[in-house]
């Protein structure tokens, strides 16, 4: 009786190793490119974040407190370089969240549009009961200015 081997010859083992070997590097390859667009990705938009903050300057021109009227009005210019949002401006005033305050904003004599261009002051007032101690302007980038009221 003769005994025949059963299996895979040495060349067909070898095949499926490279096979193998093709599909484990084929998916190595995908996710490490897909990491290192991501972190390409997260980089850039750090950068285009730190570029619009220091494009970004407020200045608080005038803020004044009418106690008969219960309102504070502030005059709020765009010193900076870059376009900004009414609807991504924030006021706070002491340390209280606002809102509501952008339907009744002006930028010059405008109060239809959001966009608050550099070198444009933006009038705005805020209902307020008491006299506040102090009121900040804070931009979609973090930059802010604070009014001091005595």
């Amino acid at each position: 009786m003769e005994v025949v081997p059963v299996g895979f010859s040495v060349s067909g083992s070898a095949a499926i190793v490279f096979a193998g070997m093709f599909i484990a590097f084929g998916l190595f390859h995908g996710a490490t490119s897909d990491s290192f667009e991501r972190v390409t990705e997260a980089r850039q938009a750090e950068g285009d974040a730190d570029l619009g903050q220091q494009n970004t300057a407020v200045v608080i021109r005038s803020a004044s407190y009418d106690s008969g009227a219960g309102q504070i009005s502030l005059d709020v210019e765009n010193t900076g370089a870059s376009a900004l949002s009414l609807n991504e401006t924030d006021v706070l005033v002491d340390n209280e969240y606002v809102t509501g305050w952008q339907s009744g904003a002006t930028i010059g004599v405008n109060s239809e549009t959001d966009l608050w261009l550099p070198a444009e002051t933006v009038t705005l007032t805020i209902t307020a009961t008491t006299q506040p101690d102090r009121v900040r302007v804070v931009t979609a980038h973090g930059v802010a200015d604070t009014e001091v009221f005595n």
